[in-house]
């Protein structure tokens, strides 16, 4: 019988979905990739498909994960990148050897090594991670508004105004929260 596991929260932006790979980060966190497979699951689903994965490359993975939040948190927020972030973010980049590759119908692909294909696809994340704080795409870092996630994200709305990681998870619990403070008795008659 197959584990489950919590679902996936994919976004449009490779690094800041990464880090959603830890959610609730300020409450009750939910890790979504607490298996080497799963990461490589969630590699797989994000155009990053490799073959295998080890707790070892796991490990990478999370501090990976781990320094792109607190390099994102710090930009979002104006403050110094965290020295310690920064470096595992240069060094997971140096380490790759994913190549660019155009689709026929005009998409890029990443074609990853053979022998280090973790490593290679850490180092697209991380690159990914490089352009967004240094503030090279259209688009602006924000924290989740939610008090319990605080996820960084990339905000490319049009106004750069958007408050939640996600609407259908973050944004629909705080709307729901609201909804039942300014109304107590509408979820005991089923309203909610």
């Amino acid at each position: 019988m197959r584990t489950q596991f919590p679902d996936f929260r994919l976004g449009k932006v490779l690094a800041t979905s990464f880090t959603a790979t830890l959610t609730e980060r300020r409450g009750g966190a939910v890790e979504r990739i607490p298996t080497p497979q799963r990461l490589a699951d969630w590699l797989a689903v994000s155009g990053l498909a490799v073959e295998s994965c080890t707790d070892a490359q796991l490990a990478l993975a999370r501090e990976l994960r781990e320094s792109i939040h607190a390099a994102a948190t710090a930009a979002a927020l104006h403050e110094t990148l965290p020295a310690p972030a920064v470096r595992v973010i240069n060094d997971r980049s140096a380490q790759g050897q994913a190549a660019a590759a155009l689709t026929p119908d005009g998409e890029r692909r990443w074609r990853l090594g053979s022998a280090s294909s973790v490593e290679d696809a850490l180092g697209v994340i991380a690159a990914d991670a490089i352009s967004i704080i240094a503030g090279e795409r259209d688009g602006k870092l924000a924290l989740c508004a939610s008090p319990t996630c605080q996820a960084a994200f990339f905000d490319t709305s049009q106004s750069r105004t958007r408050r939640w990681c996600d609407m259908n998870t973050c944004g629909n619990q705080q709307k729901k929260a609201r909804l039942k403070a300014k109304n107590p008795g509408a979820s005991r008659n089923g309203a909610l």
